[in-house]
């Protein structure tokens, strides 16, 4: 029973908080920008409760699965009595800048929340650098020709600051060669590798060993919290790509049951120390922010995203796309993502009985 009602909290707590982070962006830029906030409300679903203040109300409802900050007069709803043009603090009345801003600072703040996040994560891990430390007998490194001593500058072109992303390489590769880049004794050599798989692991490994730790403190936090992030945004956007090209299973994608079931399966294998719990939610907290602000920036109707495409075209026209016709775009992406998350759902719960 206490595992269950563990799981809950925890999920809540994380979930929670990257939700409000992401709304309270979009409330705070409104309200700088003079837009009337008719609704803020986190979960979705029916109200448990709710408060008003200045012409602003305030709910949490039952489902801890997302939430919404509400403008008068966008798409046409939730303007006060009569006509919401007759209204300055509706949302299409603000300048277009405004409403850029007021828009796109939802994901802003899931990339800050992501940051500052990480930053009070990195004291607390073991930070590893990228200078090889042992090379495995029979590996993919040794037959590549990789020495102890080299550090690895990039991977299949792209930089990276943490061996941790070497890791994720080979993960998300799944088997194919990959090209590095080190460093050694002040040259710079190039060689491909094919990482191995290991049936026992269930994991694909480049056969390095690394043993370097950073000592993170003071600014170094921002430093590495912001490698973290970095990593973190990379991992998302690739994951993404490979579940729209049909490289990723279904057991690969998880949605808020899907997560739920894995903050359970956390803190059961760390609920032995608090600190171990602590550092697990931290991380699951910054990846889930992240991938939220991600997901919301894409340019699909219904998203934040979506409406920033609107709004960069009443930019170069001069003049707003119909209110309707706007309307009707984000409708057709609501129903498509509730039938989406129906799917995922039901995904999740084949994925945890399994």
């Amino acid at each position: 029973m206490m595992h269950y009602v563990m799981t809950i909290l925890l999920f809540v707590v994380v979930f929670g908080v990257v939700v409000i982070s992401h709304e309270f962006g979009h409330y705070l830029i409104a309200r700088v920008n003079g837009i009337h906030v008719v609704e803020f409300m986190i979960g979705m679903g029916p109200k448990l409760v709710s408060w008003g203040k200045k012409d602003t109300i305030y709910s949490i409802r039952l489902l801890p699965i997302g939430g919404a900050c509400m403008f008068e007069g966008e798409d046409g709803l939730n303007e006060k009595e009569g006509d919401p043009l007759d209204s300055p603090g509706a949302f299409p009345n603000a300048n277009v800048w405004a409403r850029i801003a007021t828009v796109a600072a939802g994901p802003f703040f899931n990339f800050v929340l992501a940051l500052l996040v990480a930053m009070i994560m990195v004291p607390m891990i073991q930070v590893h650098d990228t200078v090889v430390s042992q090379v495995v007998d029979g590996g993919a490194a040794q037959e590549a020709g990789i020495l102890e001593g080299d550090r690895i500058i990039k991977v299949n072109g792209e930089k990276i600051y943490l061996f941790s992303e070497l890791y994720t390489f080979g993960q998300l590769n799944k088997g194919k060669p990959v090209s590095m880049v080190l460093e050694r004794n002040g040259e710079r050599i190039e060689t491909v590798l094919t990482p191995k798989y290991d049936a026992e692991a269930g994991a694909y490994y480049f056969g390095i060993v690394n043993s370097n730790l950073v000592k993170v403190r003071g600014l170094k936090t921002v430093q590495y919290g912001w490698y973290e992030v970095r990593a973190g945004v990379k991992n998302t956007y690739k994951s993404i790509l490979m579940l729209v090209t049909g490289k990723l299973t279904r057991k690969e994608v998880a949605g808020p049951v899907g997560m739920a079931h894995m903050v359970g399966e956390i803190y059961e294998e760390t609920k032995e120390d608090w600190r171990d719990v602590l550092v697990n939610m931290l991380n699951l907290t910054m990846l889930i922010s992240l991938s939220l602000g991600f997901m919301n920036i894409l340019p699909l109707p219904a998203l934040d995203g979506g409406r920033l495409v609107f709004l960069i075209v009443e930019v170069f026209r001069g003049k707003p796309i119909s209110p309707e016709k706007e309307g009707i775009v984000h409708f057709v992406g609501l129903v498509f993502f509730m039938v989406l998350m129906v799917v995922v759902m039901f995904n999740d719960i084949s994925n945890v009985i399994h």
